[in-house]
């Protein structure tokens, strides 16, 4: 198993109430569409999300190579309102480069020194590269926009739809009046692309991803259809700035006959070489000490008590909470984090990088014997530092 996560560096909304302004360093990112009494026409606003290319293309390289991988695009809520009905959002990558900005929302005097609904640059730079509203081909690859002439200026970002090879780079997450608003976006596709470009491979040039409600909401002069929802930023002071979780299967199984495998659910699991504080940049390799509380009573010259086991084989998984907020930072996934073995012992590595420093975590483990499913939670604690 393995999970790698990236933080975005830049992050900003564009909003068509306010064409010009820039909301670069603010800690929200909103993607909504509202109906404000004295005015007439719906206004919209979207979110723009950029990811470290070096940062993709030396973990491609590194750490993933050789492997079969998924990207996924995670944004986690502030706020949200107004979802009445089952609603859509897309995320699309962004067709042009654009500037982050140092503003934030409703600034006096808004700020201008970043993109905005009228241009990828600034107040009086370039617009975005768009069509009236209508696909033009960008190389080989087909991009769009979309905008109101009633609602708004032209403007509002632009993003690809489609390579020539016909391609989608389309991704949504559909949310219900109940469900969970958190974006969790399985990205591949576009990701892939960003890479195969920053090797000089052909693809799309990474300028982040553009979040939107679907076509049939934004613009919509409905009163009834009026979909809110924040997001954190990276400029956010909570632990929930956006995310590029990549997740790979590095499971080795290749155990020794001389550790049997756990056949019961009763058991005693403690984790080993865990030193309790770790650098943000450590991988740590966790192992297992597992031994059946009931053993056979059988004749024998050792402590049946002391014997190594292992956890059975693919069924046998880990999970990493927040220990304040009791949050999953890392789910229990049965492609994803399944526990290897050795001559040794059951264990799993576990990349730091993706926790939040200064911060205590827990790691539970979960496995399937005799039957019965148990995750096992015995305060396995360590903290996360920004330097001894």
């Amino acid at each position: 198993m393995a999970v790698y996560k990236i933080f975005t560096y830049k992050d900003t909304s564009l909003y068509s109430l306010y064409p010009d302004m820039n909301t670069g360093i603010d800690p929200i990112n909103q993607v909504s569409n509202l109906n404000f009494a004295l005015l007439s026409n719906a206004t919209v606003a979207r979110s723009l999300v950029e990811f470290s290319s070096e940062e993709i293309v030396d973990l491609l390289d590194g750490i993933i190579s050789g492997y079969e991988w998924d990207a996924y695009f995670k944004n986690y809520i502030a706020t949200a309102q107004g979802i009445v009905e089952t609603s859509t959002i897309e995320v699309r990558p962004v067709a042009e480069s654009w500037n982050n900005g140092t503003g934030t929302y409703l600034d006096i005097p808004i700020t201008t020194d970043g993109s905005s609904w009228n241009s990828n640059q600034f107040q009086g730079g370039t617009s975005w590269s768009y069509l009236n509203g209508g696909s033009f081909t960008s190389g080989s690859f087909k991009v769009t926009g979309s905008y109101s002439a009633a609602s708004s200026s032209l403007g509002g970002g632009n993003w690809v739809v489609s390579g020539s090879d016909g391609t989608s780079y389309y991704s949504s997450q559909t949310f219900g009046l109940r469900s969970p608003k958190d974006l969790i976006i399985n990205s591949t596709t576009t990701v892939d692309s960003w890479y195969s470009a920053s090797s000089g491979l052909g693809g799309i040039e990474n300028n982040g991803f553009i979040i939107k409600w679907e076509d049939a909401i934004e613009f919509n002069p409905n009163k009834q259809v009026q979909p809110v929802v924040q997001y954190y930023s990276v400029d956010t002071n909570t632990i929930y700035p956006p995310q590029l979780e990549f997740r790979w299967d590095d499971s080795v199984w290749a155990t020794s006959s001389a550790i049997p495998v756990l056949t019961q659910p009763n058991c005693f699991v403690s984790l080993a070489e865990n030193p309790g504080v770790f650098l943000s940049e450590s991988v740590n390799r966790f192992r297992l000490n597992v031994r059946p509380k009931y053993p056979k009573v059988v004749f024998a010259t050792a402590s049946l008590f002391t014997k190594q086991h292992y956890l059975p084989s693919g069924s046998s998984l880990y999970a990493v909470k927040d220990l304040d907020t009791d949050e999953y930072v890392i789910d229990f996934d049965a492609q994803y984090t399944k526990l290897s073995a050795d001559t040794t012992s059951s264990y799993f590595d576990l990349y730091m990088n993706g926790l939040e420093p200064e911060r205590y975590y827990k790691i539970l483990i979960q496995a399937t014997a005799g039957g019965s499913t148990t995750i096992y939670d015995d305060n396995y604690y360590f903290k996360i530092s920004n330097g001894y």
